[in-house]
């Protein structure tokens, strides 16, 4: 309607594709963003927005270059520098994805995207208690943070510390109770613990919320194996072999 309004209004251009970006409308986003930087070449969110489409496209040469020019334009422009640190971490870039996510934190100090983002990286190149500290200042902005809770679960399962792992699954799916990889997460510590009919528990949870999610069933077989109700568990690790041949064992 605004467009119809105003033809030659960038920033109705503009909002109107963020509407079919958001609704995962990529060619008239992309043709949407395209006459808003025509009407505004100095538009740092059209730019911004163009590259998210690209990125989603896949063609990172155009979306890097699009973020790029969002930053030459504003160069406080943090959602561009949380963008374009997504996309070096796609490429493997961390050190050059953890400098744009601590810019955009810089800029930004409550953004528990950036943070989050910038966990990621750091758990990619194994630095535990970075990430964890920053998936801890995510929460910390939003408490209801569901990924981060998981993600930050599976780094303190990984150290060991199943307690707070428990703990922080089961925040991930109090805040979001179909996070299927928080159910897994939560079955497998349960399991280490060998607390197998907690384990069985979580990973039903897992399977109801994705039936063919082979790694749930693998898990829920192998628990109920182990509490002894072995025809049930066998049935559910047959099948995740099915499902999956890594769960074949291994001859």
């Amino acid at each position: 309607m605004a467009i119809q309004l105003d033809s030659q209004s960038a920033e109705a251009f503009n909002n109107r594709g963020a509407v079919y970006r958001t609704k995962g409308d990529l060619d008239r986003a992309l043709a949407d963003f395209n006459e808003a930087i025509r009407l505004d070449p100095k538009d740092a969110a059209a730019f911004n927005w163009r590259g998210t489409v690209y990125y989603a496209k896949g063609d990172l040469a155009r979306a890097a270059a699009d973020f790029d020019q969002a930053i030459q334009l504003d160069p406080r422009y943090v959602f561009a520098y949380n963008n374009r640190g997504s996309l070096y971490q796609d490429k493997g870039e961390l050190g050059r994805a953890i400098a744009d996510f601590s810019r955009a934190i810089e800029f930004q100090p409550n953004f528990a995207q950036a943070f989050y983002n910038r966990a990621l990286a750091y758990q990619a190149k194994g630095e535990t208690d970075r990430a964890i500290a920053d998936y801890g200042e995510a929460i910390r902005i939003n408490p209801e943070y569901s990924h981060a809770f998981n993600n930050r679960g599976r780094l303190f399962a990984a150290t060991g510390d199943l307690d707070r792992a428990i703990a922080d699954f089961d925040q991930a799916i109090r805040f979001d109770p179909r996070n299927v990889a928080a159910f897994e997460n939560l079955g497998n510590a349960y399991f280490i613990k060998e607390d197998y009919d907690r384990a069985v528990a979580s990973f039903d949870q897992a399977v109801r919320l994705a039936p063919n999610d082979a790694a749930a069933l693998y898990g829920r077989g192998r628990a109920k194996q182990l509490k002894g109700d072995i025809a049930e568990g066998s049935a559910d690790v047959s099948a995740a072999e099915k499902m999956d041949p890594k769960f074949l064992p291994s001859r």
